[in-house]
């Protein structure tokens, strides 16, 4: 599957980024030589915004890189990351962070996300998405509801059902099992997609049991991306209700590992969290 634009424009940057280090230069040195602002190379080097190909070429000819395979697949990189994507229709009722969040799992051949509230996204049947969807955005028409709950289909498809699937390694907390969205029908119907899911070779799933007691996700919910490119590369994502957070440094993503390693200790293991899941839709009929 080819990479989306955002995960490109990391590509090119992370790419960029290492040549300029491996030449000793700083940001505020490239700078000063183009004539441009720090904040202009900052921002071509994390990703975050698209960067043109002929500027490419311009920061390759102050690094003094002329051989000509590199100088084309970088400024190809740079050229794609404007491509469209399929989610692009729907830029009138998504956000953003939630685009940028979608291009992220799009391209990310393994997830972990710790869910303490909510069944995790890529799990949810329509009616669950849908109810989560009214609460969190009540002033929302019912054609934005179903666009983003559309969305959020379109999201499981692209990631579950593509060719190589996305590796899921989903841990919920028993309250997000016992919190009944929607109305019970809802629910049990949800837990039950949470167990055909659970199932499937590309799927983990774990629950923390509330006798576990205090546990690392206390804290709130995460999700790691991985990415078929460098490991420094890797991602995580924590939400809040008006803004998002994405962490890259090294010691940010090496904490949050190592909260779902113990987080992984501290639940059932694969068939008891499905045992646990299968008794709790018991007891909603």
């Amino acid at each position: 599957m080819a990479a989306t634009p955002t995960v490109r424009r990391r590509m090119l940057g992370a790419e960029l980024r290492r040549i300029r280090e491996g030449l000793n230069l700083r940001v505020d040195d490239v700078a000063a030589r183009l004539g441009w602002h720090q904040s202009k190379v900052s921002r071509l080097e994390n990703g975050r915004h698209g960067v043109k190909a002929n500027e490419v070429g311009i920061l390759l000819d102050v690094y003094e890189i002329s051989d000509p395979e590199t100088r084309e697949a970088l400024a190809t990189l740079a050229r794609e990351g404007k491509r469209r994507v399929w989610w692009q229709p729907y830029s009138d009722v998504i956000s953003q962070r939630y685009a940028s969040f979608i291009s992220f799992e799009a391209e990310a051949v393994a997830i972990r996300n710790f869910e303490s509230s909510l069944i995790p996204g890529l799990l949810q049947t329509a009616d669950y998405a849908r109810a989560v969807t009214r609460k969190l955005q009540p002033e929302g028409t019912t054609e934005e509801v179903n666009a983003l709950v559309d969305v959020r289909l379109a999201r499981q498809n692209a990631a579950l059902r593509r060719e190589e699937p996305l590796k899921l390694w989903a841990i919920v907390d028993e309250a997000a099992l016992r919190r009944v969205v929607g109305n019970k029908a809802i629910m049990a119907k949800q837990l039950q997609q949470l167990i055909a899911a659970s199932r499937e070779p590309n799927v983990t799933l774990q629950v923390v049991p509330f006798d576990a007691g205090a546990h690392p996700g206390v804290l709130g919910s995460f999700v790691i991306m991985e990415f078929p490119v460098r490991n420094d590369l890797d991602v995580v994502y924590t939400e809040a209700l008006t803004s998002s957070l994405y962490l890259e440094r090294d010691d940010d993503v090496t904490a949050y590992d190592q909260a779902f390693d113990r987080l992984r200790a501290a639940a059932l293991d694969v068939g008891p969290s499905r045992r646990l899941v299968t008794q709790i839709a018991k007891e909603l009929e």
